[in-house]
């Protein structure tokens, strides 16, 4: 059963930015009918943070509204790497390397789609195809339709254009994934894309790719691009990651609580937009929420996500440790551990222990926060560099080192 009221759930919530061709669109959406859409993705690193997870909150709309889920992960694109909005050619990965950040992947879209049931979701991997294709059919039947003209005219090559030249090598990828959709048409019967709005010029590439195929070899095959507004910062940044690092979605790499804090951490300007991508709050109970008091707005979004990406129990672990640090609760079971020997006692430096405990990335970073001021050892500044961690810091076997205003570490001896 097809729920016909999609397209509207789209654009309520913001979540249809540009399109091919909307009234088609909303033809189809609204016809009954289940329509294949597809995303691609790059797997160019093991695991994905939550800005890179603003595709799969939209298929999920699309997998529960009735429509069949395509997520395509670039084995074949990732090796050149797209260039869109690139300033330097993207580092080269090896076969194995993707491969390995693939399966790693796979996981972490679980949270999102449902790869199992009546409709489950299907992974494709472009390099089943390309793997059979030879370089002088694939430019004969294909890179005989893209205009180089028209490709450098697109905005994703001007960063690149600026910072020393596209190579060749780069210029491969629109007209590579302009042929996955193509592809996919032809053999799942995908009729959809939707991405981020950096996509666009590679996904009308592929709209217009098929037009021209229709031309040539007489067919009527309507495909549609669609994509999705940037999850960006009033400085224009991609969200995604916080001064701490990376909001990353698998929990081996994130503590309920930093997970917790780093959704906090969303600038008040996109707090309506994490609401509607990421939750099914109503936008008129968003819009009056962050009207109201946006600092409570920020709460009931950081545990929406939190209980939707990790579940139920660690939202409520994660908002603990938030009280306990920052409202006077006094139970610190939830809040970020790291553990010491007894041994460290009257040893340990301050600047070993920050970037140890990963509160900082390194010992020059924790360095440089002391000398700043933004480094506290139980609510007293830090001043020294080579100040030792002593038993008189230690209440009850544990002490709490803060980073800037938001940034807690419970530091216990074992």
């Amino acid at each position: 059963m097809v729920d016909k009221n999609l397209y509207n759930e789209l654009k309520e919530r913001g979540l249809l930015y540009q399109c091919s061709d909307e009234e088609a669109l909303k033809r189809k959406l609204e016809s009954g009918e289940p329509i294949i859409v597809y995303e691609g993705s790059d797997p160019t690193a093991d695991s994905l943070h939550i800005g890179h997870c603003v595709p799969y909150c939209i298929l999920r709309r699309f997998q529960r509204a009735g429509h069949k889920v395509l997520l395509l992960m670039g084995g074949a694109t990732a090796c050149i790497g797209d260039p869109s909005g690139k300033d330097s050619m993207r580092k080269m990965l090896t076969f194995d390397e993707i491969n390995n950040n693939i399966e790693k992947i796979k996981s972490t879209l679980e949270v999102f789609l449902d790869f199992d049931g009546e409709n489950p979701a299907e992974i494709v991997n472009n390099a089943d195809w390309f793997s059979k294709l030879s370089y002088i059919d694939f430019m004969r039947d294909y890179g005989v339709h893209f205009n180089i003209n028209k490709m450098l005219s697109s905005q994703i090559y001007d960063n690149r254009l600026e910072n020393g030249g596209l190579t060749f090598f780069e210029m491969g990828y629109m007209p590579m994934q302009a042929y996955d959709f193509v592809h996919l048409n032809k053999t799942k019967g995908c009729t959809l894309q939707y991405g981020g709005a950096d996509q666009w010029a590679n996904i009308v590439a592929g709209v217009e790719l098929q037009r021209k195929l229709n031309f040539q070899n007489g067919t009527n095959v309507e495909l549609i691009g669609a994509t999705n507004p940037l999850l960006l910062t009033p400085e224009g940044k991609k969200m995604g990651k916080t001064e701490k690092g990376a909001i990353w979605i698998s929990k081996d790499k994130i503590s309920a609580y930093d997970f917790y804090q780093g959704v906090y951490q969303t600038p008040d300007a996109c707090v309506e937009m994490m609401f509607a991508l990421f939750t099914d709050v109503p936008m008129d109970e968003v819009r009056r929420l962050c009207s109201e008091n946006i600092v409570h707005a920020k709460e009931v979004l950081s545990y929406e996500i939190t209980k939707f990406v990790r579940g139920e129990a660690d939202a409520k672990e994660a908002v603990e440790a938030t009280k306990s640090l920052f409202k006077g609760g006094t139970n610190l079971d939830n809040v970020p551990t790291f553990e010491i020997e007894k041994s460290a006692i009257g040893n340990v430096t301050i600047v070993d222990l920050v970037a140890d405990s990963k509160l900082c990335a390194s010992k020059s970073e924790a360095r440089r926060m002391i000398e700043g001021g933004g480094v506290y050892l139980n609510e007293e500044k830090v001043t020294d560099i080579k100040q030792v961690l002593s038993e008189e810091n230690l209440k009850e076997g544990y002490c709490i080192l803060r980073k800037g205003k938001k940034n807690y570490m419970k530091v216990s001896v074992k």
